[in-house]
């Protein structure tokens, strides 16, 4: 990413009479205001508010349930989602930079260990006191997860994780770089009967991800492809009614958001559905769902085969052709999805 900024200092005198004009403007807005990434536009509280940390992210995030209870954050451009609870229980996969945790408990998250670059502490005074977070993003200065310390959290064991991971050289420079490309192929390179075929004999959800790499696709694509059988495209503005539905029934879902390093699941019921200008909200006491519909291009209702019989998922798309967000219905291991999940989704258009 290209800066109009020669040196920190100018970029932080910039953000200075920035937050003047603007004083609710929040740091992700304003970094795009100026034309940064978000980490630089942090880094320049480096020293006064903001501690850098080292980049053994595995270490720092095998540390999380010693904080108690947290608030996780997730987000991408359209969607957030925040949970308010403990990282119970952490189990760390693969090797090496291919590293991925899985987070199970009250947060729920798939953490992709390649994408994260920089992690910082940072402290901010607010009307409601003084907040004081974990942050971590991705080579692109992109956040993947913040964890924000509550009344209820360990501050002890949050000092003693940023004093062991505070990074020795705090002068260091934020260089963001543009995530790589996935090469991907077009519909006339594609071997459609090949790759129906594999859609209607998946046994398992997760091979989908497989399917896509095989075939080089994204995951629009393989949507707007592939037969309606299995993918159709319904009104963009749908999560509205899935929302109501699930709260007005308590029809139990799960909420998947993410970006490159991280996916937060929301699995349980919802209750206060709520719409302010563009957003629909979920505000609820321990979870907070915030969907800019300004940025929702698409959206499908996408069916895919399990050994455990059909499941199915509305998927939103934003103006980049970029997954972000699933709605499910909740199910667990060896249990078909509920009938009234799947009449939910017949039921859109």
């Amino acid at each position: 990413m290209e800066t109009l900024f020669e040196s920190p200092t100018q970029l932080k005198e910039a953000w200075e009479n920035l937050k003047t004009q603007q004083p609710k403007l929040r740091i992700r807005n304003a970094a795009q205001t100026l034309g940064v990434s978000e980490a630089e536009l942090l880094a320049t509280g480096i020293g006064e508010n903001v501690i850098l940390l080292t980049s053994d992210f595995v270490e720092q995030v095998q540390k999380f349930p010693t904080l108690g209870k947290v608030m996780a954050l997730t987000r991408n451009e359209c969607c957030v989602l925040e949970h308010k609870g403990t990282f119970q229980k952490i189990e760390i996969h693969q090797a090496g930079p291919m590293k991925i945790a899985t987070v199970i408990g009250p947060i729920e998250q798939r953490l992709f260990f390649k994408s994260w670059k920089y992690a910082f502490c940072v402290t901010n005074e607010t009307p409601r006191g003084t907040m004081i977070s974990l942050q971590y993003f991705d080579q692109a200065g992109e956040a993947v997860l913040k964890v924000y310390l509550q009344d209820e959290s360990d501050f002890d064991a949050a000092e003693a994780l940023v004093q062991a991971h505070t990074a020795e050289d705090q002068h260091s420079k934020i260089e963001p770089s543009p995530l790589d490309p996935v090469e991907t192929v077009s519909r006339q390179e594609l071997d459609f009967e090949s790759f129906s075929s594999d859609w209607e004999n998946m046994k398992d959800t997760h091979d989908f991800f497989g399917m896509l790499r095989k075939y080089k696709l994204n995951r629009l694509n393989a949507v707007e492809w592939i037969d309606d059988k299995w993918a159709y495209e319904i009104d963009r503005l749908a999560a509205r009614k899935v929302l109501q539905v699930a709260s007005e029934t308590q029809l139990p879902i799960m909420i998947f958001a993410g970006n490159s390093g991280n996916i937060q699941i929301h699995q349980g019921k919802v209750k206060t559905i709520r719409q302010l200008d563009q957003w629909l909200n979920v505000l609820d006491p321990d979870f907070n769902m915030h969907l800019d519909e300004s940025v929702v291009k698409r959206a499908f209702v996408v069916h895919k085969n399990t050994t455990e019989g059909l499941v199915s998922a509305l998927e939103l798309f934003d103006k980049k052709g970029e997954l972000v967000v699933q709605f499910f219905g909740l199910r667990k291991p060896g249990i078909p999805q509920k009938t009234e999940w799947k009449d939910l989704l017949d039921s859109l258009n």
